[in-house]
C-alpha cells in the first residue's frame, strides 16, 4: 500500500518536478570529503573544466522535513550505465553501513527508473524515500564517504555519479487526508 501511494504522488508531482529539474541548472554536490582531499570538479558544458585542487564548494545537505520525500534526478542517457553503476555503489554503502541513522535511512530509500523519458532526452531516477529519517542527510557524498575510505576508490566512484547526472531536485510529501464530501441533501 505504501509503494501505490508512493508511486501515485510521484505520478502526480512528476510533471511539475520534471520541469523544475529542466529549467535548474546542475547543481551536483560533491561527496563530502576530509578537509584537503577535494573531489574532481564535475564539468560544466560551456565552462572550461575546473582544476582537481580546486578547493570544491562545501555540500548542501540534502535533508527532509516530511515523513516521504522524493529525490529526482535527471541522467545522461549516455551515462546510465554509469549512474547505475554508482547507485550500485550507494545501495552497498547504505546496506553495510554500521551507523545506525544511515541504516534507517537505507530502510525506506527505493530507486526507480521512469519508463518515460525526461526533457532533452535525459533519463529520470526517482528515489523514493518511505518513510523518510526527518532531519538525516540524505547526501550521497556523505554516504559513499563514510563507506569506501580510500580517496582513489572514493573518486571514482563520484566520477560515475557526477559524470552522469544532470541535475536534480528534492520533494518534502505530507500525506494528505481529504475531507469527506458532503452527504447531498435529499
Amino acid at each position: 500500500m505504501r509503494l501505490v501511494r508512493a508511486v501515485f504522488i510521484t505520478l502526480f508531482v512528476l510533471i511539475a518536478a520534471i520541469r523544475a529539474v529542466a529549467q535548474q541548472p546542475s547543481q551536483t554536490p560533491s561527496p563530502a570529503l576530509p578537509p584537503g582531499q577535494p573531489p574532481a570538479a564535475p564539468a560544466v558544458p560551456g565552462q572550461p573544466a575546473a582544476s582537481p585542487t580546486a578547493p570544491a564548494q562545501p555540500a548542501q545537505p540534502r535533508t527532509f522535513t516530511a515523513p516521504v520525500g522524493l529525490l529526482l534526478n535527471t541522467v545522461r542517457a549516455d551515462r546510465v550505465d554509469d549512474f547505475e553503476k554508482a547507485m550500485g555503489y550507494l545501495q552497498a554503502a547504505l546496506a553495510s553501513s554500521t551507523n545506525e541513522r544511515v541504516r534507517a535511512q537505507a530502510a525506506g530509500w527505493r530507486i526507480f527508473k521512469a519508463a518515460e523519458a525526461a526533457p532533452g532526452g535525459a533519463v529520470l531516477y526517482v528515489f523514493v524515500l518511505d518513510p523518510t529519517v526527518v532531519g538525516a542527510d540524505y547526501s550521497l557524498g556523505r554516504i559513499l564517504a563514510d563507506a569506501y575510505p580510500d580517496q582513489a576508490k572514493l573518486q571514482e566512484i563520484w566520477k560515475l555519479y557526477s559524470g552522469s547526472v544532470t541535475g536534480g531536485s528534492i520533494l518534502n510529501l505530507t500525506p494528505v487526508k481529504p475531507a469527506p464530501p458532503a452527504k447531498p441533501t435529499p
